[in-house]
């Protein structure tokens, strides 16, 4: 393209009239005050807002939270130059390579960070994951994706936070062992945390409101669902499920992680445990030794070293067996609307539009309505945890004993009936549990 046509540039003629002395002078210091008056307003703007700095050494402003400040507002930006456990080159994230005095390590750690010790008590990570590779399962990684979400959902809505890992810790840890490697490394990564809560990656939670009752577990360092009568009497290998565990940071999961982890693949003994555990639990199903009936074995054979301190609960499901889940979420999901279309003040309450941030009075209201509902099976309660063991959403190589269609089928409904309770916060629910289309719901929902 042309530029346009320039007008020839005109030659310089001398003054056609000569000025003052005095009209000079004046143009002249009027000028220089001009550029005075700009620079000195340059350099003031330039004092007040200090310059970037790409250098190694960077002034962090000055750290505006107290001591006492509660969790949410935990200085992440202070990190003092103090030695702590992480300055120390035998302190490792490994299987294999134990810690000693991690309580006292940790501790001083947390002294040196006192917003992030306001509320340690009771801070949760949660940690889950899947294999390094796709999914051959063809809806597999969609699957997966969706039970992340599920548990981000729970999360964000709780205050937790979560740390999803895909990558293999241990070359020759896989399958089900391969969260230990994990756990432990979460535990050196997060001290600030006092639980670490394993959630299997198709397991998911079917009730966004419920918390967990940190306080009846206050004496105990791990907490599965199960039950004693079936692991200690019955020597029943699924006498308890090891694909949702809550443990506690501290020395003695660190000593535990050890020991439980030397019955898996990565031993020279790996073999010879699969036959103890299986001549120890005669249902076994398998002969390769594994990380359920490995626990199992500890807590009925080392119960005084470690069986006394861990919770097996049975109470709530707090990992439920998605087969007896499943064909009830529909008449659950009913029995809470019933609720919320009441006249009384406590059911206007409960239907009442809220911000999704102060979610959890909301559940609080709800138990008013619950306390005769019961816990797990044959209760109306929404079940807390729903884990599809046995359908393999990744691989699609699901249990015989079950169709796939009816572990995807069931995945759906499980889905749709937790996505509810979130989409709701923000105005649209799915008309039905099999329904992936959504709807606006109406300003006084459900009882318009």
């Amino acid at each position: 393209m042309l530029s346009p046509e320039l007008p020839p540039m005109s030659k310089p003629s001398p003054r056609t009239k000569p000025s003052s002395w005095l009209a000079d002078s004046l143009l002249f210091f009027s000028g220089a005050f001009l550029a005075l008056l700009v620079l000195f307003t340059f350099y003031s703007f330039v004092s007040t807002y200090s310059s970037p700095n790409f250098g190694r050494t960077v002034t962090s402003p000055p750290p505006t939270a107290e001591p006492d400040q509660c969790a949410d507002d935990a200085n992440l930006r202070r990190d003092p130059p103090d030695p702590t456990f992480y300055d120390d080159r035998e302190v490792r994230y490994t299987l294999g390579d134990p810690v000693q005095n991690w309580d006292e390590k940790r501790q001083q750690w947390l002294l040196l960070h006192p917003s992030l010790a306001a509320g340690a008590g009771e801070r949760i990570l949660m940690v889950t994951g899947s294999q390094p590779a796709a999914c051959r399962n063809p809806i597999g990684d969609h699957l997966l994706l969706r039970f992340f979400k599920n548990k981000v959902d729970y999360c964000r809505l709780h205050g937790h936070e979560i740390f999803y890992n895909n990558a293999l810790l241990h070359p020759r840890m896989g399958s089900y062992w391969a969260k230990l490697p994990v756990i432990r490394a979460a535990v050196v990564a997060h001290p600030e945390a006092e639980w670490i809560w394993w959630v299997d990656s198709d397991a998911l939670f079917t009730d966004m409101e419920f918390k967990l009752p940190l306080d009846r577990y206050k004496n105990h360092n791990l907490v599965v669902h199960g039950w004693a009568h079936l692991v200690v009497e019955t020597h029943s290998w699924t006498g308890l499920n090891a694909g949702v565990f809550l443990i506690r940071n501290c020395q003695w999961t660190m000593d535990f992680l050890e020991v439980w982890a030397s019955m898996g693949p990565q031993t020279p003994d790996y073999e010879k445990w699969g036959e103890t555990l299986r001549s120890t639990f005669k249902d076994k199903a398998f002969p390769e030794s594994d990380d359920q009936t490995g626990l199992a074995y500890l807590i009925y054979k080392e119960k005084e070293k470690w069986g006394k301190k861990i919770y097996l609960e049975s109470e709530y499901y707090f990992e439920g067996y998605w087969a007896e889940i499943v064909g009830t979420l529909d008449k659950i999901e009913d029995r809470y609307a019933e609720i919320e279309r009441g006249e009384e003040d406590n059911a206007v309450r409960l239907r009442r539009r809220h911000a999704e941030k102060v979610s959890e009075q909301y559940g609080a209201f709800r138990e008013e309505y619950l306390s005769e509902a019961g816990y797990g099976r044959g209760s109306w309660r929404r079940p807390f945890i729903t884990h599809f063991t046995g359908c393999q959403p990744c691989s699609g190589r699901h249990n015989e004993m079950y169709t796939g269609n009816t572990c995807w089928d069931g995945m759906e409904k499980a889905l749709n009936f937790a996505e509810n309770q979130v989409l709701r916060k923000y105005g649209y629910v799915h008309p039905s549990t099999l329904d992936r289309a959504v709807s606006p719901v109406p300003f006084d929902y459900p009882s318009e």
